[in-house]
């Protein structure tokens, strides 16, 4: 389509378009970026960014709390969400202006809008259609609920409707133990609410290794978090002063959990609906746009990344993919996006942070006897001691190979989770990693530790 408006033009200014359509434009191609909210989409304004700040506030209110273990003298007084909420909003409003700048400064045509795929390589806008002789789709995700259960945004809330909560609320029951559910779970505790998880699936955090989960559990437990795994949802009723939700177990047992809300984080959908795509033939499973390894879909000249893109629903996953198309387009033959490299991270208190594969998934592809295992325990970290944090650096390997899973849990771990990537991404053995020097005191010792163990020669940590 040598008379294309644009060389490419992306549905979406999410982290996955948005880090598409600047890389594209770096490179020197003409780029239409369509988006009918806000730049940044999600992760900036009601995802990763918003609900991190809320964390770190929940940080600052332990530290307060919990401040007389450290010898300082001071009291917490209550939480006042209006600057709770004012701090989160001016993280995100600085953001914002950054990257709008950024988007203007690099001669990004931003079409304003909600756009729709009417050609294989055509979006139409409003009243406007623009081609594009490569379409990106890059439409995102919203917040999921179940078959009949209402969101009235008032005592039944998404994540949308919680990050816009002026009050800490008394209690909470999280319907959803994953990642969305457990940060919120542990904001609000922070806060001062009483909560309480219903998770279907039998572990908090269930995609991660088996040890993060008991550990984070075991932290939730003395932090006063309540939970109930294997128990599924059933119904919620509105009571004078808040819900009454109605749970059972796998043996068919029920219960009524009783709160002043009740909050939704049973995972994130995607947004393709009535956008076209069907229209255009682009192969769908379960709403979500089918790829090969080079984010291509079955329409020549169409690509697809991000939420839509089934696996990891994380922005950073978005954003590489955004970029690797940008290069892809623009003829560079990039590595394709490796999904296992993917560093996950559940920002919670304590945090959980893993790249690779556990150990049951690494046992099924390697066999039992084909893989090792070391732990490296965080209370024999200087670091980890100074900040009062519980937790381990745990590995997995293949015997006489490489590392091929980093899991770690403990305040701040998500920090480390950056090395741990390298190390994977890069196949390291533990005996290439011993002998690397970490810095003292720091927390990212015990990822160094942890491989000293594992090439058989443990210096803290028991043999």
């Amino acid at each position: 389509m040598a008379d294309a408006d644009y060389d490419v033009l992306i549905l979406g200014a999410g982290s996955g378009g948005y880090a598409c359509a600047l890389r594209a434009a770096q490179l020197g191609l003409t780029v239409g970026l369509v988006e009918k909210g806000k730049v940044g989409g999600t992760c900036l304004h009601v995802g990763c960014i918003p609900t991190k700040a809320l964390l770190h506030a929940a940080e600052v209110a332990d530290s307060a709390r919990d401040a007389e273990q450290f010898g300082v003298r001071a009291t917490l007084e209550g939480i006042d969400m209006g600057g709770v909420n004012a701090y989160k909003d001016g993280v995100v409003s600085r953001l914002f202006k950054g990257l709008t700048g950024l988007v203007r400064s690099r001669g990004i045509t931003v079409l304003e809008g909600e756009g729709r795929l009417t050609g294989p390589r055509q979006v139409t806008v409003g009243d406007t259609t623009v081609t594009g002789r490569h379409v990106v789709l890059a439409s995102g995700s919203h917040a999921r609920s179940l078959p009949g259960l209402e969101v009235d945004g008032e005592r039944v809330l998404t994540s949308d409707h919680a990050l816009r909560l002026d009050r800490v609320p008394s209690s909470v029951v999280v319907l959803g133990g994953g990642v969305i559910g457990c940060e919120f779970a542990s904001v609000w505790r922070s806060f001062g609410a009483e909560v309480t998880i219903v998770e279907a699936l039998p572990r908090l955090v269930a995609a991660e290794d088996e040890a993060s989960s008991k550990a984070l559990e075991r932290a939730f437990r003395k932090r006063g978090i309540a939970f109930r795994t294997g128990t599924r949802f059933q119904s919620v009723a509105r009571t004078d002063d808040g819900v009454a939700v109605t749970v059972e177990t796998e043996a068919g047992e029920q219960s009524v959990v009783e709160a002043e809300l009740m909050l939704v984080a049973v995972g994130r959908g995607p947004v393709t609906e009535g956008l076209g795509y069907d229209e255009q033939g682009v192969a769908m499973e379960r709403g979500f746009v089918l790829t090969d390894e080079r984010c291509r879909t079955n329409v020549e000249g169409v690509y697809a990344v991000g939420d839509i893109v089934p696996g990891l629903q994380l922005a950073h996953r978005g954003f590489q993919q955004g970029i690797f198309v940008a290069e892809d387009i623009a003829g560079l033959d990039p590595r394709p996006v490796d999904e296992t490299a993917i560093p996950r991270v559940t920002y919670s208190s304590p945090e959980v942070a893993s790249v690779g594969l556990d150990e049951r998934t690494a046992a099924e592809r390697y066999g039992a006897d084909g893989i090792a295992t070391a732990t490296y325990d965080l209370g024999g970290n200087g670091k980890s001691q100074i900040l009062k944090t519980q937790g381990f650096v745990k590995l997995v390997r293949r015997v006489d190979g490489p590392v091929v899973g980093i899991h770690l849990v403990g305040e701040r771990v998500g920090e480390l989770v950056g090395e741990a990537q390298l190390i994977y991404g890069w196949e390291g053995y533990p005996e290439d990693v011993a002998p690397l020097v970490h810095a003292h005191p720091t927390q990212n010792e015990a990822l160094g530790e942890a491989h000293l163990a594992l090439a058989g020669k443990p210096l803290h940590a028991h043999s």
